[in-house]
């Protein structure tokens, strides 16, 4: 299409504004793919932590199964625990000396009666588990238990500030890139004011005056998304071993190429928006 070969012609005439739109847009689109990663890391290690065991309810030796079932009972009704395992005294020992099978002292001194029964918790919720804690705490057959409330605070806290953080750069850069990008369309339209009123005056419409330059917005922002990603995806693809080693035993790497194909798809579209708003911006603005 005609349009098209002016969009390319204006990109090749002024090769520095180019440079500079596509610029802004590619950082724009490394921090939006950085937060991306960031945030679908932290859901994971979450999800993570979710399906593990995260409170340990400690059964008093007198403790009856009756009252065992029943409170087992009283945690599944409150619709805050996604699971909850008995582990009896022997399947305790089961454990005790698998985790101690290299040192047969320790195997000798402990037996069965020694180590209490227990319930293992999963919550829905992380957020969920100070209520479990308490309501395990309160119960008259529990002589003890243990949640590692610090740990989860902190994880739970830290993902929270990590997508708020991510929201805010990510719409700020946002903002700047569609103000920059407008300003340099702005720029060659003022250049291009003569040739535009030629246009005008054998009969071009105004969206065929336009649509150039609202196309060249949409090149600059998916040029600069897909560059931005491309880096992105590089830097973690090198960082992949030594988060794994770092991230051991939480299956959060490595990303599949599916998931990352399906982030470039979602900053193209985004991309696609920005560009248009910001070349809008600019022609609204420049050609009255």
């Amino acid at each position: 299409m005609k349009f098209l070969k002016t969009t390319a012609k204006n990109i090749r005439r002024s090769p520095y504004q180019a440079t500079a739109a596509i610029m802004i847009m590619t950082l724009t689109f490394l921090v939006v793919s950085f937060f991306a990663f960031l945030t679908f890391g932290s859901s994971q290690i979450i999800g993570f932590f979710e399906s593990k065991p995260q409170v340990t309810a400690f059964f008093k030796d007198d403790a009856k199964q009756d009252d065992i079932n029943s409170l087992k009972t009283k945690l599944a009704d409150t619709q805050k625990v996604s699971s909850v395992k008995f582990v009896s005294k022997q399947q305790a020992l089961e454990i005790y000396r698998q985790q101690n099978k290299d040192d047969p002292l320790l195997l000798d001194l402990v037996t069965a009666d020694v180590l209490p029964a227990s319930f293992e918790i999963s919550a829905v919720k992380l957020e969920d588990l100070t209520q479990v804690s308490d309501m395990l705490k309160k119960s008259e057959i529990v002589s003890d238990v243990i949640y590692q409330k610090d740990v989860v605070s902190a994880l739970t806290t830290w993902t929270n500030a990590v997508r708020k953080i991510g929201i805010g750069l990510i719409a700020l850069f946002s903002v700047v890139s569609i103000f920059i990008m407008a300003t340099i369309i702005g720029m060659k339209i003022s250049q291009k004011k003569e040739d535009i009123e030629i246009m005008r005056l054998i009969g071009a419409t105004p969206w065929y005056v336009r649509l150039p330059f609202i196309t060249e917005g949409v090149f600059y922002a998916v040029f600069g998304a897909v560059i931005g990603w491309l880096i992105a995806s590089s830097v973690l693809f090198w960082a992949t071993p030594f988060l794994e080693s770092f991230l051991k035993g939480i299956p959060v790497l490595p990303v599949s190429i599916v998931a990352l194909l399906y982030l470039l798809g979602l900053e193209v579209l985004f991309a696609v928006i920005l560009g248009i708003i910001s070349s809008f911006i600019a022609v609204l603005r420049y050609l009255k």
